[in-house]
């Protein structure tokens, strides 16, 4: 059988990292990645996507932020009925919880105390924060100095914090793993193998 290429659409950097690690993962080649330019970029050309998927298999990745209490109710506001060929997945809350689901080696990397990554990264209210926080407390001055932003410059991060993860993920970051304690990301690996090894996604349950 040969691969499957399969399209993409994230709202930022980071996530195009994810998803492409991904696609990987399950054995899928990278064809043209979408999007990076936020949410509401992705939002307005989210029924193009769909469209698109009716000939090509797709994947969007979307942050479910605090738009929705729960991922199928931003499913049904965005996509209630996607493409057969699109994997349309919403990370709970926020990519960062997918990352930090694998605790191990993103300890190793922060060069932070395993015992400080949450265990539950799905019930985080602004996982992003809590990944700044965890970096404001590494033992390695670089990483406190790229990931958390300089006091009084109004960001929400540091300035290689994009980079940083990226990297992170890249390198080190074992989606498997992860999935283990995010059930998101387990639900995304799922639809994308299937997509791969089917070349259809699965039912939603």
């Amino acid at each position: 059988m040969s691969v499957l290429i399969i399209k993409a659409a994230v709202e930022g950097l980071i996530d195009e990292a994810v998803v492409r690690r991904l696609i990987a993962h399950v054995g899928g080649v990278v064809g043209e990645v979408h999007g990076r330019d936020g949410k509401a970029h992705l939002h307005q050309r989210l029924q193009g996507y769909n469209r698109a998927a009716l000939h090509e298999s797709w994947v969007v990745l979307v942050d479910l932020d605090s738009d929705a209490d729960c991922a199928p109710m931003l499913r049904d506001a965005w996509l209630p009925r996607a493409a057969p060929r699109l994997c349309f997945r919403i990370v709970v809350r926020e990519i960062e919880a997918w990352l930090m689901a694998d605790a191990a080696t993103l300890a190793d990397y922060l060069s932070v105390a395993r015992s400080r990554i949450p265990m539950n990264v799905e019930g985080l209210g602004s996982p992003k924060t809590t990944l700044v926080n965890l970096a404001r407390g590494s033992r390695r001055r670089n990483i406190r100095t790229d990931m958390v932003p300089h006091e009084g410059s109004g960001r929400q991060v540091g300035s290689v914090y994009v980079s940083r993860l990226i990297e992170y993920v890249q390198t080190t970051w074992r989606p498997e793993v992860a999935s283990r304690r995010s059930e998101s990301l387990h639900r995304a690996i799922v639809c994308l193998r299937r997509l791969v090894v089917h070349r259809d996604p699965p039912e939603e349950p």
